[in-house]
């Protein structure tokens, strides 16, 4: 057993979440993983692993009981998480929005909200997370959708984009501007629209260097009304519940991304360990040893602070931002590397389709950019060292 594969056994889970942890592995293997080449080369939305998660019912994992879930720990779906992105980065983000989308509604909606909307998402709804705009990305205060109360409704007009999940969501966490409140800052609010509204029509998917099975939309919303009953906390109270579920989505970011570099990092072991030159294998030169034990190294290290950071969230830890920013940060660049390297220890065939590993490079890049760019979280991490 290698320092990966012991620190696997060592993470922090119970004998159900262990267990449940066992069958996506095994659903992994068996469907997922022989899949994703084809929704990968095709594009097409991948209704049949999302139809298998469902049976296993892992969207109840983070809904509470009180609205149709089976809650687990945030370790257990972090897990969970890494593996099937292992298996198959696109299906991995589209899982992994549904809970980047509704946890907020979890955390913040009050209980008619929650007894209305979230059993959907138990039942095992897509939801989606809409906060980027065309002309406003990692600074959310510029924002440009517009929320107008009228009576018992919203009306709600604008566009968002790179909306992962964004043709096909039941529900959607949209944040706007409330009407009549001047300050930017203020005014960012926050609401949840629901699929088939009148109004939102998607304007156009995107066509993808990786993750190119789950869908990425342009959203157009044209006087779309909803529910004033459909708004999180009041209005101008978005700002704080966007940092919030960030802080609880980033980390779920780098366990995607440890899954995408976990599958290169294996990938390549497995090759260098079979393919031979001048009479060796290739794992037995040095140069080679080297080069595996500082991505193992890093694996290792960042992996760590992946597990310690979900521990410290399960028992009710609340300053925790410049964490997920690190762990963010430091889990995305090492996907980048790890299957950069990855291309690089399998030569000619790294370069080519009959191969994962340059899938895997494509899948790894996004992870670097969304949730806030790296070099946004470089910022924020170094800011937090001012004198105050």
């Amino acid at each position: 057993m290698n320092i990966l594969q012991s620190m696997d056994e060592r993470i922090a889970l119970n004998d159900e979440e262990r267990m449940l942890l066992d069958s996506v592995k095994a659903l992994c293997q068996d469907q997922i993983a022989p899949k994703a080449e084809h929704y990968d080369r095709t594009a097409e939305f991948p209704w049949d692993n999302v139809k298998a998660i469902n049976e296993l019912g892992l969207n109840a994992m983070f809904i509470p009981e009180a609205y149709g879930g089976a809650q687990m720990s945030y370790t257990a779906y972090l897990a969970c998480a890494r593996e099937i992105s292992k298996a198959c980065a696109a299906t991995g983000i589209v899982w992994a929005t549904n809970y980047h989308g509704m946890k907020p509604l979890i955390d913040w909606g009050n209980e008619e909200q929650k007894q209305r909307l979230l059993p959907r998402i138990a039942d095992g709804g897509l939801g989606a997370l809409a906060i980027t705009e065309p002309g406003a990305g990692s600074d959310a205060t510029g924002m440009r959708t517009t929320f107008r109360e009228e009576g018992d409704e919203i009306v709600i007009n604008g566009s968002k984009t790179f909306i992962t999940n964004g043709d096909v969501a039941d529900l959607y966490l949209l944040f706007g501007k409330w009407e009549g409140i001047a300050n930017a800052k203020e005014a960012i609010s926050v609401l949840i629209l629901e699929k088939g509204t009148p109004g939102l029509s998607v304007v156009r998917l995107e066509d993808k260097m990786g993750h190119r099975a789950s869908s990425t939309a342009t959203l157009a919303f044209d006087n779309c009304r909803v529910p004033r009953a459909n708004l999180l906390g009041n209005p101008g109270d978005g700002l704080k519940i966007l940092f919030a579920s960030l802080n609880k989505s980033r980390p779920s970011v780098a366990a995607h991304a440890l899954g995408i570099a976990r599958a290169a990092f294996e990938d390549s072991v497995a090759y260098i360990n079979e393919r031979r030159q001048s009479g060796k294998r290739i794992l037995e030169f040095q140069g080679i040893q080297f080069m595996l034990a500082d991505l193992a190294s890093e694996m290792a290290l960042v992996e760590s602070f992946l597990w310690q950071l979900a521990g410290r969230i399960d028992e009710g830890a609340k300053d925790f931002g410049i964490d997920a920013s690190l762990l963010k940060m430091r889990a995305t660049d090492l996907a980048m590397r790890v299957t950069t390297d990855g291309v690089q220890l399998l030569g000619g065939y790294g370069y080519c389709k009959d191969f994962r590993m340059e899938r895997l490079m494509r899948d790894a890049k996004i992870t670097q950019i969304w949730e806030g760019t790296n070099q946004v979280h470089r910022q924020l991490i170094g800011r937090s060292f001012l004198q105050r």
